[in-house]
């Protein structure tokens, strides 16, 4: 009989639903591990199967949420929660990039926290929890995991970004356009970008990433929610 890790922490994390321990193994495995160890079955079938599990849940839930939005505006809702950064932010929220099996290619290049390596597992965690114990149990952990960018996508502006949402915040309580300062570190090929925005005189946020673009998005969420914290005394007066 096969011995398999309990993975005890990641399974808390997740709400510790019905997960079959040989499931759970093949969704940790991405195709550099399974190469590297004489062609091992991946878990790119089970991220074929959770992607469709969450496309549905995402799609229902916001179905529900906003009945008086039409079509177009419902996809575009979906899509600024079901993206590979989107992903990959709820799969480091949960410390997924630690228990990934990974080959030494992508162990060496910084695969643990690349977007598209953790989005997809996440994906395929979703397609083994679904397979383990039905829509029931797989629609309660992508509502635990995904629940608050459903909430905070909800709260977007028209532009569905950060970015945008905070510079229409910026322009309502007159604080001019916002200016994002941009750092890097690392060498070329697996470099990471810093970022802060500036707005109204005061420097906000802390957005890090593989790219500028996602670095400056991380930032302008930070300070979104920062300026309308404490703009929300004054508006409830």
């Amino acid at each position: 009989m096969t011995d398999y890790t309990d993975y005890q922490a990641l399974r808390s994390q997740l709400g510790d639903p019905v997960l079959d321990p040989e499931l759970l193994e093949l969704a940790l495995t991405h195709r550099s591990y399974a190469y590297e160890h004489g062609g091992l079955p991946t878990n790119e079938r089970l991220e074929f199967l959770g992607d469709s599990v969450l496309g549905v849940v995402v799609t229902e839930t916001l179905y529900r949420m906003h009945p008086d939005l039409p079509e177009g505006r419902l996809a575009k809702l979906r899509a600024a929660v079901v993206n590979a950064r989107a992903l990959a932010g709820v799969g480091r929220s949960i410390g997924l990039g630690a228990e990934v099996k990974l080959g030494r290619g992508e162990e060496a290049t910084g695969g643990r926290d690349k977007d598209s390596i953790v989005s997809d597992t996440v994906e395929a965690l979703i397609g083994a929890v679904h397979l383990s114990g039905g829509i029931e149990v797989s629609s309660v952990l992508v509502h635990r995991l995904f629940d608050p960018l459903i909430e905070a996508a909800s709260a977007l502006g028209a532009g569905l970004d950060w970015k945008t949402s905070l510079q229409e915040l910026a322009a309502e309580h007159g604080l001019g356009v916002p200016d994002y300062v941009i750092t890097d570190e690392g060498p070329d090929h697996m470099k990471v970008f810093h970022a802060q925005v500036r707005v109204g005189g005061n420097l906000y946020g802390n957005g890090s990433g593989g790219s500028k673009k996602v670095a400056e998005q991380g930032a302008a969420e930070t300070a979104y929610l920062e300026i309308q914290a404490a703009a929300a005394p004054s508006a409830d007066a």
